[in-house]
């Protein structure tokens, strides 16, 4: 088994004012040439946007997007026609493929939205662009990792271009359980939400990253109640 372990703070951080970001890799101003991704895990921004202001219209390519809210509400719109606002236990992907422009604005003027917004790179290149949202039951993930993103169209999560699989648990202190790899080759790159967690011997907090690798299992135990997402990413 290979690790890398990512402390919470010390991830890359800038606070523009209206946005209050931290970045677990390479983005933007923030530049270090050992964080820059986590196999096909290019991006994980922990985003806090001012009431009414977000990301202007703007271009992307070649790499699928998924943005997960923690709170508030998220309003999207892009050039593929799509309108929608996004809110705590949605996902929502975009894959960019030849190109496509979009907006992300918090829809409330006078509270802040917190999402996560994570790029990776994609399985196949200049595919034609799509949208899609889905919403999850939070119960479906109490003391159980529940499937939010997959490759496979007919499973449960949306879909990705890429061999991914995303899950989300809600774990009671005192808790524990296991995650097998989906496929050879894959690593999974741990992100504490919230609480106290230990994988594989790795004790983690709140906001911490822990990626592995070059293994088939993880095992997971909640030191606290805690909130976890794992992110399974091909490596190559």
């Amino acid at each position: 088994m290979n690790s890398v372990l990512h402390k919470a703070n010390t991830r890359g951080h800038a606070n523009h004012g209206w946005l209050d970001t931290n970045h677990t890799f390479s983005f933007a101003h923030y530049y270090d040439p050992e964080r820059m991704n986590f196999g096909a895990l290019r991006v994980l921004n922990d985003d806090f946007v001012d009431g009414g202001q977000g990301f202007g219209r703007h271009p992307h390519d070649n790499m699928e997007i998924i943005s997960i809210p923690l709170a508030g509400d998220l309003e999207h719109k892009d050039s593929m026609g799509n309108v929608a606002v996004i809110r705590q236990n949605d996902v929502q992907i975009m894959s960019a493929g030849t190109g496509v422009y979009h907006s992300e604005y918090n829809k409330n003027p006078d509270s802040k939205v917190n999402f996560l917004q994570i790029w990776l790179f994609p399985k196949e290149r200049n595919i034609t662009p799509r949208y899609d949202q889905r919403t999850f039951k939070p119960e479906d993930r109490v003391n159980k990792l529940q499937q939010i993103v997959s490759p496979v169209k007919e499973d449960n999560g949306v879909w990705i271009n890429q061999d991914a699989w995303f899950h989300l648990g809600n774990f009671k202190k005192d808790f524990k359980t296991d995650y097998t790899i989906n496929k050879k080759g894959n690593g999974v790159y741990a992100f504490v939400i919230n609480g106290d967690v230990t994988i594989n011997g790795q004790k983690l907090n709140k906001r911490d990253g822990f990626g592995v690798w070059d293994t088939d299992k993880l095992s997971i135990a909640a030191d606290s109640d805690a909130e976890v997402l794992l992110m399974e990413v091909p490596m190559n």
